[in-house]
């Protein structure tokens, strides 16, 4: 029985995944991604999770034939790294990925995709019926898309196409994106960012909330769960929060025209009726042509690296 892997690099935890030829699971691994020191040791945490999860499998590494990477961004796909990302510390640098894992595997078969893009692999390989023209779309600790245009994943030559959490929403750049440029998407809408931009609305109106925005001790979910308990200062953000995600998908919408979006990630996994209600609510005011469905993710938090083990299984493509 031939094994593939799978392997997603988030900003927060590493995942693994071991499967056969038809995607079955046979073995997986979760741990948290380090903070530091450096780049090397988020690689060897990479490593540590994929040998995890090939013992879970009970198979060896060296009897993986291929495997397919999921990461964070910003990537450079001739070197197989990703270079400096924006939501880890600025000590990381350069996280070496396809060499390391290739080494491991005794496989030049290494297949390395922005994450989103690995969802989006991960969407078309899994999904019974998908279009050939969609978008993934995450908002998590960042926000990202993978994009499919006439059944090809959209890749871009250095990897880092669909890094839409980088478009500037905001001209006034009120809010500073964690990759240090203001007014970005990201920076107001991320799990990351929704309680800065939280704490500045309050500066601005001074609205009474249960929040404790003197302190800053609290996050995007307590956001979501005072505005769930009927905190009016918490609903308007979370109203301000789902208007320019409305903006951010519309934008992608006129650029590539899918007939339809999946929206993953933590923040809308963990509150989908919050998260997906207003861009549906909203959409059809902002586009000019066609009003594309807008979904939850079918795969839910496997998204990534279970794209990642399709890209393993049909080499990189995704494609059955």
């Amino acid at each position: 029985m031939a094994a593939y892997a799978g392997v997603d690099l988030g900003a927060t935890n590493i995942r693994a995944v071991v499967g056969d030829e038809s995607a079955r699971e046979l073995g997986s691994d979760t741990q948290a991604t380090p903070r530091g020191p450096n780049g090397i040791a988020v690689t060897e945490a990479i490593l540590d999770c994929l040998r995890n999860a090939c013992d879970d499998a009970d198979v060896s590494p060296s009897s993986v034939v291929a495997a397919g990477i999921g990461s964070i961004g910003p990537l450079d796909l001739a070197e197989g790294i990703v270079e400096g990302p924006a939501n880890l510390p600025d000590s990381i640098g350069r996280i070496p990925l396809t060499g390391p894992v290739g080494n491991l595997i005794d496989s030049e078969r290494v297949y390395l995709h922005n994450d989103t893009n690995a969802g989006v692999i991960g969407e078309r390989f899994f999904s019974d019926r998908n279009p050939d023209d969609m978008v993934y779309l995450t908002i998590s600790s960042g926000i990202g898309a993978g994009v499919a245009v006439d059944g090809n994943v959209v890749d871009g030559w250095d990897g880092n196409a669909g890094e839409v959490g980088h478009m500037t929403l905001d001209p006034a750049g009120v809010m500073t994106c964690g990759c240090g440029s203001d007014g970005h998407w990201e920076a107001y809408c991320s799990g990351n960012n929704i309680p800065k931009y939280a704490t500045q609305l309050h500066t601005e109106d001074g609205m009474e909330t249960a929040l404790p925005v003197e302190s800053g001790d609290f996050d995007a979910a307590d956001v979501f769960d005072r505005a769930r308990d009927g905190d009016d200062f918490a609903q308007y953000v979370i109203g301000q929060v789902g208007h320019l995600n409305a903006i951010g998908i519309a934008n992608v919408v006129q650029a590539y025209a899918p007939l339809v979006v999946y929206v993953g990630g933590a923040v809308a996994l963990n509150n989908p009726d919050a998260v997906l209600d207003p861009i549906r609510d909203e959409l059809s005011e902002m586009v000019f042509g066609n009003i594309p469905d807008v979904k939850l993710t079918t795969l839910g938090e496997d998204i990534v690296v279970m794209g990642a083990l399709a890209s393993a299984i049909t080499d990189g493509t995704g494609e059955r």
